[in-house]
Parts: C-alpha cells; structure tokens; sequence
C-alpha cells in the first residue's frame, strides 16, 4: 500500500481527523460524495470502537495497486489482546459500508483493512498517488489539535533521533576506550624495554664516546616521554570505564609535599622552586596517584615558564575541613577563554598547540584524581603574568 495519511487514535478528537482525512483522500481521488462519506463513516466507526479499547492504535490510508487496478484501503493496527464482542456495534456495521474488509492477526498486533475498488475512469497511477501524499504532508493543520500532535510527532522524532545518536555515540566511545587501553598496553612493552637497554648501556664500565652517550640520553629521555604519555592514555582508559582504583593510606602532607617538590626538582633542573607550608596535617590520599597531580602541576609550572624563574609551592588550611595546596608561576598566563576549558579532556588552546608539544590530558587526569579524592581543582591566571594552579583535599582531623 502506498501510505497518504496516517493518525494515530488516542481520543475521541482523533474520530475528527479520522474523519475528516478519510474524506478528504476519497475527494482528491475523485470518488463521488457519496462513496466518500461511505469510505469516511466506516474508518470513523472502526477509529471509534478502537479508542473505546486502547489509547494506542493506528489508522493508515492510502492506495494499494494490485496489477492495473487501484484500491482506496484504510488499515488500523491495534494491540492483539483487544477482542471486540457483539456489544462493539461499530465495529459490524463498518463491515456492511465496505466491499472488502478483513481482520487478521500478526506479530502481536490485529489488522483491520477495508478497501474500496477505484474505478478505471479516475485513471489512477502511482505518480498521482506520489502527488496525493505530498499534498497532505504540506496541507494546514484542520485545528488546532492536530497542529499540536503533528508538532508532538515531530520532537518525538527528533528526541528519538538524538536518543539514536547518543546510543550509536556511547557505542562508539566504548570502542574507543577499548582501543585506547589495548593499544597502550602493548605499546607500553616494547617502549619499557627500549628504555630498558638504553639504561643498560648508560650503566657499563667501559667509556662510550661522547656522541654515543648523547644519543643514549636522548633515546632514554624521549622513552620517559613517551611511557608518561602512554601511562595517560591508560589511566584516561581506566576512568572511562570506570576503573580507576585507589590505595588510601593516611599521610602526613607536608613532608609528602617537600618530597614530591625534590623528586620533581630533578625533572624541571632550571627552575626553583619555593615551598611554603602551613600547619602539618594528615590526608587519606592514593600516594601514587597523588603524585602524579603534583608531577604535572610542577611540570606544567615549568613548561609554560622561562628558564630561571621561580615556582612557588604553598599549602595552608581552610575552613577547618580542607587544605588547599596551590602552585604558581610567572609563565605565559591564560585567557579566560582557556580557563574554563583547561581541564577538558584532550583539551589544548592555539597558541599553546603552536609553541608547546602535549596532548592535553595532564590535567583532566588531575582533576579526577582531585575530585575522587574529595576536593576540587582551579585555576587563578593572567595572560602573560602567569598562572596559579589550586586544589584542595580533606583532612583528617
């Protein structure tokens, strides 16, 4: 069947429209009047008895071809549980207006189809049917009923299409993730031992020349890189799915501090760094994963800074339930544009992408671990002044 309209029957202000468009398909194929208030009242009377059962049938008129001859037929679906009695008087009579009316059952729903013959003289072809659809879907509303249903249907179909988007886009991400945590691990094999051999060689007795040696320090360096990268898409993996363990231990945090200001020292040789701490307290934190946040913000401080300044590291205690640790520098500074988005995934600005190599995940991996640990992290910068980096964690009492 070539569908024209279609309705579905939730109240009796769908007999209107079921009326009404059975009429009107009847009249624009140019059936007589009479045909087409025979048509219209037996789609009425089947829409009627329907709605008496069930809010969620569906009336669908159009023409269906059977070699060289052409039908006008109106369909209702409804749910198969529903079985009319003698007390459904609408439901006979309509079987009395039409030539040819049938109710089968399938797939868990009942059909009722009703057909009438269009005679030869109307010349009926299936372009005409083409140009019969089109002209409904583009005809006014009759009431303001139907303009609201249509537009119902409308956002539903664009609420089910988003929902279709985000379920493929979910699909997708979980792919991604899957990808992302394989493809780091078995790169992460052949990068360790690389490394491996590299630290190897460094560590005999016997002199190497000084190129060799360069070249040695070189690949030893770029294969730190590189596991630190490698480590970061895993760990974005892990959070991802979800998987992100922890290993509380409960830690005093101003020695944790000045250790992880020394070890850093080592990886960022031409800035010093200043510490000053408040009162010691004691934190529950995951020492490794700690370490990290303090890695990347002192990292960072040093990165996005000139040779020679100083990054300061300070901590103190705040409202008596958290303390705050915060590193600052004299670095290129951000705009606000930046600072709302810095701790977005894989996020980068422009003018960093240009001048500084990263992939930008150092810092949405820090964020979560912050967050998991039950503080939050900011961000206080000036393009050009610098950048002052703030997190704060619980303490225990």
């Amino acid at each position: 069947m070539l569908e024209v309209v279609t309705i579905s029957l939730e109240n009796e202000m769908d007999l209107v429209l079921a009326h009404k468009r059975s009429m009107k398909v009847a009249e624009k194929l140019g059936l007589t009047t009479a045909t087409q208030t025979t048509f219209a009242t037996a789609v009425s009377e089947i829409a009627r008895t329907v709605i008496e059962h069930t809010d969620n049938g569906i009336l669908t008129i159009g023409v269906e071809q059977n070699k060289q001859r052409f039908a006008l037929k109106a369909t209702v679906t409804f749910d198969s549980s529903i079985k009319f009695t003698n007390a459904d008087e609408g439901f006979y009579y309509a079987q009395k207006l039409v030539p040819e009316f049938n109710l089968s059952e399938a797939g868990g729903l009942n059909l009722i189809e009703m057909k009438i013959g269009l005679p030869r003289s109307l010349r009926i072809d299936r372009d005409k049917v083409k140009d019969l659809k089109e002209y409904f879907l583009n005809e006014a509303p009759l009431n303001a009923y139907e303009e609201i249903k249509k537009r119902n249907i409308s956002l539903n179909k664009i609420a089910e299409e988003q929902e279709e988007e985000l379920r493929q886009s979910k699909i997708i991400d979980e792919k991604k993730n899957e990808f992302i945590s394989i493809a780091s691990h078995e790169i992460k094999t052949p990068i360790t031992i690389i490394k491996a051999y590299a630290q190897m060689v460094k560590a005999l007795k016997y002199e190497c020349s000084d190129p060799v040696k360069s070249i040695l320090e070189k690949i030893d360096g770029q294969s730190t890189k590189l596991l630190s990268l490698v480590q970061q898409l895993l760990d974005i993996s892990k959070m991802e799915n979800g998987h992100l363990q922890y290993s509380l231990e409960k830690i005093e945090l101003s020695p944790f501090i000045i250790e992880m200001v020394s070890v850093t020292k080592f990886l960022i040789p031409n800035h010093e760094v200043n510490v000053t701490l408040d009162d010691n307290v004691s934190v529950m934190i995951d020492r490794l994963r700690m370490e990290q946040v303090f890695s990347n913000l002192l990292g960072n401080a040093a990165k996005y800074s000139a040779k020679n300044t100083n990054i300061h590291v300070t901590c103190a205690i705040e409202d008596h339930q958290f303390v705050k640790v915060s590193v600052m520098d004299k670095g290129i500074g951000m705009s606000a544009v930046s600072i709302e988005s810095i701790f977005n995934k894989f996020y980068r600005s422009k003018d960093v992408m240009r001048t500084h190599a990263g992939l930008g995940m150092g810092l949405y991996i820090a964020s979560k671990i912050v967050t998991d640990h039950g503080g939050k992290i900011w961000v206080d910068s000036v393009e050009g002044e610098g950048s002052t980096f703030h997190f704060t964690l619980p303490y225990v009492a």
